[in-house]
């Protein structure tokens, strides 16, 4: 069983928005930019990107840089302990 951690209050917290589901739902298919994200959401790049740092900072989201572009990808590992949970 999974203990009490501060990772799984974040990843709850992050998790509740449902914007941010959606972003993971759409990086669950494949990596994306954040122009595709910004796009898919009908969103400002600003926003988006707002709603990425939230979920890089818990943990469900990682970051490559491909010259000045970023792709975001999915880190399931956080999900899978909340399932856990």
């Amino acid at each position: 069983m999974v203990q009490y951690s501060r990772s799984l209050d974040t990843a709850f917290a992050t998790l509740a928005d449902p914007t941010r589901r959606g972003i993971l739902t759409r990086l669950a298919r494949s990596e994306a930019a954040i122009s595709e994200l910004a796009d898919a959401f009908h969103m400002t790049l600003t926003g988006v990107k707002k709603h990425v740092q939230l979920l890089e900072d818990a943990g469900l989201v990682r970051t490559t840089k491909v010259g000045r572009v970023r792709h975001f990808h999915l880190t399931a590992r956080p999900l899978t302990q909340a399932a856990d949970w």
